[in-house]
This record gives structure tokens, sequence and C-alpha cells, in this order.
């Protein structure tokens, strides 16, 4: 079933199904429900001798910021293998993802962001078709005001809260953005 189904499309309706108390895209033929759940974003702080992967977005929303890779999940992949994959399609790096970073939401999109800390494991990177430029940065050097997304400059910050520390509990929205 396509993810493309609206309410205008003649054989589904918007109705709450029985047992259920969200309403929901209902097939009128067949009562088939059809979920409009959020979209999982996976994603990679990446460090390389101490400095960290950023790429130039080549493509909208917010072209020519700066962000981590990531971008939305594949079906009939993990979140590790999503981030590993979003980083060789942005930034032609291959990385080894270590553990899960944080876990931040966008409740007006309805995404969820879940970031890795990762290593790469080559140092060849170049601009994939999804980026205009790539670079590593040394902390101080970090482009803040030109930073993509809100959840960007999160996952950064959180990154460097950890940096070389192997046991701590994900990070999620900082305090005042739980409706982002």
């Amino acid at each position: 079933m396509s993810d493309n189904i609206t309410s205008s499309e003649p054989n589904f309706h918007r109705t709450v199904p029985d047992g259920d108390e969200f309403e929901r895209l209902v097939c009128k033929r067949c009562d088939f429900i059809h979920y409009e759940n959020p979209k999982i974003i996976a994603g990679a702080v990446i460090e390389h001798q101490g400095q960290l992967l950023l790429c130039r977005r080549a493509i909208e929303p917010r072209a020519g910021y700066w962000t981590v890779p990531a971008g939305f999940m594949e079906l009939g992949e993990t979140p590790n293998e999503g981030a590993a994959r979003e980083s060789f399609e942005e930034a032609r790096a291959t990385i080894e993802v270590g553990s899960l970073l944080g876990v931040y939401t966008v409740k007006r999109i309805s995404q969820v962001h879940m970031m890795y800390r990762a290593k790469m494991t080559d140092p060849h990177f170049e601009p994939g078709p999804e980026s205009r430029e790539v670079a590593l940065f040394k902390w101080e050097d970090i482009p803040w005001p030109e930073l993509a997304f809100p959840s960007v400059t999160w996952a950064l910050r959180d990154y460097h809260k950890v940096r070389g520390v192997d046991d701590f509990a994900p990070f999620s929205n900082p305090e005042g953005y739980q409706d982002v």
C-alpha cells in the first residue's frame, strides 16, 4: 500500500475505526486501516582525527546550510544501517556506527531523529548528490549560525558533552523544545 494515500482518494475516507480513538484513513470497501505514522530520520555525528564531518545541503529543505549526514530510513533497514547509508550517500564516507547519541522529536512534522556517534573507517570523503560541500570541522570552527536544523545543533552539542565517555543515556530534546 502506498504512503501517498490521501483522504481525497475515492476508496478512502477519514473516520474513527471501532475500538480506536484517532481518526484514520479507512478503505470504504474493505475497512482496511491505513496508518499514518511518524517518519524516522537516521543520522550520525561523525568524528575523524578529532574533527566532525558536516555536509552543506544541496537540496531543500534548507539548501546551503550545514548538517550531519542524516535522512529518512528506508524499508528493511535498521537505524544503524540507515545512518551508515546516509553517510555514504551525502558524504561518500564509510563509517563505523557507534552508540545511540540521541532521539530527538520534531512533533510539528511528525519526525523522530535517531542520531548515532560514528567514526570514519576510511579518510576519503566527498560530496554526494545531496551535498554541495563536505568538510571536517574543529569544534570551535563549527558554523553554528549556518546549521540546517535544531536537531543538528542538539546532536552536535550532546556529542560534545559525552566526547570520550563510553557509558551514557541517549539524549532527547533540550528542555523547552518538546513541541518543536
